[in-house]
C-alpha cells in the first residue's frame, strides 16, 4: 500500500520515447508544483509520433509521483501495451483517446480540474477577453456540455465534434483541456489559460465595471501570437526553462 513498485525504462525503449517520456513526467510535476493537481485524478496524456499509442498517468499516483518510466502505454482502444502492474483511469481513457483519435496534430493533451477553470466554464458568459493572458486563448477556444463523469464511450464522437480544431476546450461544471504539437505548448496553453482564469475570478469578484479590450486589438491578436511564445515556436522557448525548473524541484521525475 505504501511502497510503489520502481520500473526502470531508461535503456528499454526508443531514445525518442524516454525523451517524450521525461518531458511528460516533468509536466505532471509541473502541474503539481504549481497547485493544479487534483490529488490522483486529471490526465496529460502524450501520443507516441507516428503511433495509435499515447502514454498516461498510472491510476493511483499522485502528480508527483510520476516519472518517465512508470506512464503508462495504452492503445486508443485502453489496451496496456507495457509491462507494468499499473493501470489507467477509465475516464481518462475515453477523453484521451477520444483527442488523439481524431486530432494528430495535438502530441500532447492537458486535461485538469483547477478551482479557477471550472468556474469560467460553467458561468454563464463563460471565458472573458479582459487581460493580456486571455488574448493567448481566446481565438482558439470552444465548449463541450457537461454530461457526467467521462465513462460513456458514446460522449467520444460529441467532444470530438465539439473541439472541432480548437487548441482549448472549456468543459462547464468539469474543467479544461488544452493541446499542443508538444508537452511544451501544451503546458503554456494551459499556463496562459489559468492565468487568465485566476484573472476573470479575481476580477469579477470585485464587482466592479471591467475595462473592455476594443475589438480592433481582438482581431489583431491572432497575427500578434505570432511573435510572442505560442507561435512558431510551439511553446519551446518557455519549456527548456520549465524543464530545469523541475530538475531543481525533483529530479526523480527523469528515472
Amino acid at each position: 500500500m505504501y511502497h510503489i513498485e520502481k520500473i526502470d525504462l531508461k535503456n528499454k525503449v526508443p531514445t525518442e520515447e524516454w525523451q517524450l517520456r521525461v518531458d511528460l513526467a516533468a509536466c505532471y510535476r509541473l502541474a503539481q508544483h504549481f497547485g493544479w493537481d487534483d490529488t490522483i485524478y486529471t490526465h496529460i496524456s502524450a501520443r507516441l509520433p507516428d503511433k495509435d499509442e499515447y502514454l498516461v498517468n498510472a491510476y493511483g499516483l499522485a502528480f508527483d509521483e510520476i516519472t518517465a518510466s512508470n506512464l503508462v502505454k495504452v492503445n486508443l482502444r485502453g489496451e496496456i501495451l507495457d509491462d507494468t502492474p499499473f493501470k489507467i483511469n477509465p475516464a481518462g481513457f475515453t477523453i484521451h483517446s477520444a483527442i488523439h483519435e481524431v486530432r494528430h496534430d495535438a502530441q500532447c493533451v492537458i486535461h485538469l480540474h483547477t478551482n479557477e477553470t471550472i468556474v469560467v466554464a460553467t458561468i454563464e458568459d463563460g471565458f472573458l477577453p479582459i487581460s493580456q493572458h486571455s488574448m493567448f486563448s481566446v481565438n482558439q477556444m470552444a465548449y463541450h456540455a457537461y454530461e457526467g463523469l467521462a465513462v460513456n464511450a458514446e460522449e467520444k464522437q460529441r467532444l470530438q465534434e465539439d473541439l472541432g480544431n480548437a487548441n482549448i476546450l472549456m468543459l462547464p461544471n468539469h474543467g479544461a483541456l488544452s493541446l499542443g504539437r508538444t508537452v511544451g505548448e501544451a503546458f503554456m496553453r494551459w499556463a496562459d489559460l489559468q492565468k487568465a482564469c485566476e484573472i476573470q475570478v479575481m476580477a469579477l469578484s470585485t464587482e466592479q465595471p471591467l475595462i473592455p479590450i476594443r475589438q480592433e486589438v481582438l482581431d489583431t491578436v491572432k497575427v500578434q501570437q505570432q511573435k510572442v511564445h505560442m507561435g512558431s515556436s510551439g511553446g519551446q522557448m518557455v519549456w527548456p526553462a520549465m524543464l530545469r525548473k523541475a530538475y531543481r524541484l525533483d529530479p526523480s521525475f527523469a528515472e
